[in-house]
């Protein structure tokens, strides 16, 4: 009889937990339906109403709505509605987890909501022809980096590419890459690692689903983090984290229409000085890489580069070699 009370209460409070909140109180003559049609459980409305007493009474968080028919709920979720649809359209949308992985996410992220909100918030899910990674050790990748950060030692992976046929190939000649691994971060829906890089001598940015597999954790210290690393100047500088060189200072000429543009990406912050009534200077740390080329050229005669004189060179050279290959 002991445990048949406490199965009894336990299942009550699993129902309430995934079935009910302040939208959906369920009353007493409910929940004693469920226990009989669900697990053959017959319980008069003064026991359960006990039992639901008790439940709050260890601050359970079971609530009460008192009216003729008083009726229950569970007001203790982690998160709302609102809130774990960005988490399921985050997980849904990123690049870096595959499809599969996607589906695992988002089914456990649905247990953390009631059975009815559940359903709500599984109707609006798109995932249709989304661009999603083929690299299902992405979560063992992460792990090992994590781990390999925590511990301050290097790690050692192969990095791979596609070929013309889109099949992986490796690079760098097969040859692993030895890296000190610094950060993680998310851009573009991808993952990034920034770190030194043994081989080239320099800092580097890898994106984790092109490592070939779980990197291997050496017994060799890692180099240690330049006095100066900051990743939150460093991904302001950078338009993708596929840009290898280091940030330097560039003066752009903009109309003042960019201005948004230029907060968007460098933030309020942003040193700008104004020319005239339409036009502004601006100073900005940027990798000048063809991604960083691209994005001004996007903008026409709207955003110009001024200086250094060899960043200048630099983008002429990318804009006359587009034309020859007209």
């Amino acid at each position: 009889m002991e445990n048949g009370t406490k199965l009894r209460i336990l299942y009550l409070y699993q129902h309430l937990i995934q079935n009910t909140d302040p939208d959906h109180p369920e009353s007493t003559v409910e929940l004693m339906k469920m226990l009989k049609e669900k697990y053959d459980i017959k319980v008069s409305r003064n026991t359960i109403s006990d039992d639901l007493l008790m439940l709050s009474d260890c601050d359970l968080q079971v609530e009460v709505i008192h009216s003729t028919q008083n009726k229950y709920y569970f007001d203790g979720q982690l998160f709302s509605v609102p809130e774990l649809k960005i988490l399921i359209d985050a997980v849904s949308s990123s690049k870096f987890i595959t499809e599969r992985k996607s589906e695992e996410l988002i089914n456990k992220l649905l247990t953390l909501v009631p059975r009815h909100s559940a359903v709500k918030l599984r109707r609006h899910i798109y995932a249709s022809d989304r661009v999603k990674s083929d690299n299902e050790r992405g979560y063992y990748i992460v792990d090992a980096i994590n781990e390999a950060i925590d511990t301050k030692r290097k790690i050692s992976f192969c990095y791979t590419d596609y070929d013309i046929n889109k099949k992986r190939q490796l690079t760098n000649d097969g040859i692993a890459y030895t890296v000190s691994p610094y950060t993680m971060m998310w851009d573009g829906d991808y993952y990034y690692l920034r770190g030194y890089c043994d081989e080239r001598q320099a800092m580097r940015t890898f994106r984790l689903d092109r490592i070939e597999k779980q990197p291997d954790i050496l017994r060799d210290p890692a180099v240690p983090k330049p006095e100066n690393y900051s990743i939150a100047e460093y991904s302001k500088s950078v338009f993708r984290m596929y840009d290898t060189d280091e940030p330097q200072e560039v003066t752009l000429l903009c109309k003042a229409s960019t201005m948004k543009v230029l907060i968007d990406n460098f933030g309020l912050d942003v040193d700008t000085t104004p020319v005239d009534e339409d036009h502004f200077q601006a100073k900005v740390m940027v990798c000048t890489s063809p991604t960083f080329y691209r994005w001004v050229f996007g903008f026409g005669d709207s955003i110009k580069i001024i200086g250094p004189i060899k960043v200048v060179e630099q983008y002429r050279t990318m804009l006359n070699n587009a034309l020859e290959n007209l």
